[in-house]
């Protein structure tokens, strides 16, 4: 990654309608303050360009993850998915280039689309489940505009905070084993290396390589890894799906093969399928826990992101503080709403930012080139669609890999700390849902940091969160007791 060095900059907060510019700057550069930033409109191109190539695995790995049954057995169309994802990360991150006039760019939320897939639509259908992401980008704008952000951000300890990432991570790295064929539900084990504690066919042995493939070319800093990762793992499978060597029926999710033409129109089907009633079936508690764990997983990484690049492009002053940061963050709140509407689950900004940012990008300009190809994506989701399972399967393990690496921000020899991050980590995938890490790490802490009679420091809000997550876990007991079904 190729880094600047900038003075300190200004943000789009900074440069009103009254502020002085030297003649002969043009629209352009007085809109998005290219100069001002120190950076250049080539730069601007660039960084927009390798940034979309860093995060454009995400037009395959969200209809991946969200590929599977609701409550009532109902599927979301590939080509439709495909769609939806490219619209909903096109519009958000031209709205964050335009109006927030900052270099970060928004897509699908892993973790978002992770709960969505395996807590809400298990319990409802996907109409429904869009219509929870709506309401927890809602919540988030709520947040941002009422200041309360403030308060949950210095509320919840920052190590409680990287345990969630990491759990996540680990969530999202399972996803992928199991979709790629590579882990499977054994007889006598919960789990397994294969269906029979061996690897079976081309196609997981291919997911192997490509995610072999993608981890060393990340360990040599090449941009955009996961991206030509996918690329060179779906060549060598339609080379060896069309030379017959893997037997069409052995790809998970069908053979990698374009039928008809590369390019076709959007299909836009999901687009306001959002439901907002038939909730009462699962509970107001269901519900409640829903968007609280939709918000976890798609606020705080926010904010950290936002905060994280920000600071690498020079936008934020000596203290860490970024002017604007409301702006940006109500932005990403409304992508949750955004992404919801158009069906292809909350959108997010994403730390491949970073890699636009190490490119130069300075400004809202390189999010209207990220949001641009984006667009353009919209027209060749047949093109997308050809790339097997098991290839899209690698990445979200490396995602997964890269949301762990907080590890070494964790005190590991404070129990307080260490205990509550392993069970916050490890509840994820061993229970497959996401809120119950959340709920074992909030009660842990708590309860170590009062044995330890260091209570004082817990903080009101966490007492509140503790209590909220017994009643979660002791809801069955609770509602036999009451006669409560």
């Amino acid at each position: 990654m190729t880094q600047q060095s900038l003075e300190p900059r200004t943000t789009a907060d900074d440069a009103g309608e009254g502020t002085r510019v030297p003649a002969g700057r043009s629209w352009l550069d007085r809109y998005f303050h290219i100069s001002k930033r120190g950076s250049t409109v080539a730069r601007e191109v660039r960084g927009g360009v390798t940034t979309f190539m860093a995060m454009a695995y995400i037009l395959l790995l969200n209809p991946l993850i969200l590929s599977g049954k609701d409550a009532a057995g109902g599927t979301l169309g590939q080509q439709a998915l495909i769609t939806a994802t490219a619209f909903a990360a096109a519009f958000t991150t031209l709205l964050m280039g335009f109006f927030g006039k900052v270099p970060l760019a928004l897509a699908a939320g892993l973790s978002v689309s992770g709960v969505l897939s395996s807590q809400v639509a298990p319990e409802m259908t996907w109409p429904q489940a869009m219509g929870m992401c709506v309401l927890y980008g809602v919540v988030i704008m709520l947040l941002v505009v009422t200041g309360l952000r403030e308060m949950i951000m210095n509320a919840i300890p920052l190590a409680l905070k990287h345990g969630i990432t990491m759990g996540i991570g680990l969530f999202i790295a399972l996803i992928g084993f199991y979709k790629s064929g590579f882990v499977h539900q054994g007889e006598a084990t919960p789990v397994t290396l294969g269906p029979a504690g061996e690897l079976a066919g081309w196609p997981v042995l291919l997911f192997a390589g490509t995610l072999l493939l993608i981890f060393m070319l990340q360990a040599r800093n090449i941009p955009g890894a996961i991206l030509i990762g996918i690329v060179v793992g779906t060549v060598v499978a339609a080379i060896l799906n069309a030379t017959g060597v893997v037997d069409p029926k052995q790809w998970a999710g069908g053979a990698p093969e374009l039928h008809g033409s590369a390019v076709s129109m959007p299909d836009f089907s999901l687009f306001g399928d959002v439901e907002f009633g038939g909730w009462g079936e699962v509970g107001a508690m269901t519900v409640g826990m829903i968007v609280f764990t939709l918000v976890l997983a798609g606020f705080f990484d926010a904010m950290a992101t936002i905060i994280g690049v920000g600071t690498e492009a020079g936008l934020a002053d000596d203290k860490g503080r970024m002017p604007g940061l409301s702006k940006a963050l109500f932005i990403d709140g409304a992508g949750g709403a955004i992404g919801g509407v158009a069906g292809g689950s909350g959108q997010t900004v994403f730390i491949e930012s970073a890699t636009g940012v190490g490119e130069g990008a300075r400004t809202g300009l390189a999010s209207v080139v990220t949001g641009a190809f984006f667009a353009a994506c919209l027209f060749f989701t047949p093109l997308t669609a050809i790339v097997p399972q098991e290839v899209a399967s690698a990445a979200l393990v490396v995602i997964g890999a890269m949301m762990l690496m907080n590890a070494r921000h964790v005190d590991w020899a404070d129990r307080a700390t260490a205990v509550p991050v392993f069970l916050t980590v490890v509840l994820m995938p061993f229970t497959y849902t996401i809120t119950t890490g959340v709920a074992a790490g909030v009660i842990s802490y708590v309860a170590i940091k009062a044995a330890q009679g260091r209570a004082r420091e817990i903080g009101a809000f966490m007492w509140v969160l503790t209590a909220v997550f017994v009643v979660y876990f002791a809801l069955n007991p609770i509602e036999s007791w009451l006669g409560v079904h």
